[in-house]
């Protein structure tokens, strides 16, 4: 299970932090899953008022990420499914997408959430989706893992708060 060995985050103050989700279209009942584990997380955490962005697939998230943390969010997350097919197609957009919101975080100082599933099987991503069934839950991890992030960036930022 990839899952396994995963830190158990505890963030706390963190309610006032601006946070954009940008989840693809297509798989629409993964991304569902995906889409209601990210705002979970983000109830649960405090932050009641996140931005969702819709885009049409995988490969346009570093862009609209860009975007996001370029207008001030303090963390941003992607959401994505890419399954591999019979081409070559499935590497490019993977590496595209990964290389690209490495690149957003670096350029910007700003966390991105990195909740793409690239996986072999439909299958696999239902069980990564926090579905009913799932053994994971995607979005709400990569809405934890940014946002813990960004916390600790504050932190060296601004180390009175």
């Amino acid at each position: 299970m990839s899952g396994k060995g995963a830190p158990e985050l505890n963030v706390k103050n963190c309610g006032d932090l601006r946070v954009a989700v940008i989840a693809s279209q297509w798989h629409e009942q993964i991304m569902k899953g995906l889409t209601d584990g990210a705002l979970r997380a983000l109830a649960e955490l405090g932050i009641s008022e996140p931005t969702l962005l819709r885009v049409p697939g995988s490969f346009e998230l570093p862009v609209a990420a860009k975007a996001m943390a370029s207008r001030g969010y303090d963390a941003v997350v992607a959401l994505g499914v890419v399954l591999r097919g019979g081409t070559p197609h499935f590497e490019y957009v993977c590496q595209g997408v990964t290389q690209g919101l490495t690149q957003v975080a670096v350029d910007t100082g700003v966390p991105v959430g990195f909740g793409v599933l690239t996986v072999d099987t439909e299958e696999q991503a239902l069980d990564r989706a926090g579905l009913p069934g799932s053994t994971e839950d995607k979005g709400h991890e990569a809405v934890t893992a940014a946002v813990a992030t960004a916390t600790v960036l504050r932190g060296v930022v601004e180390p009175w708060r």
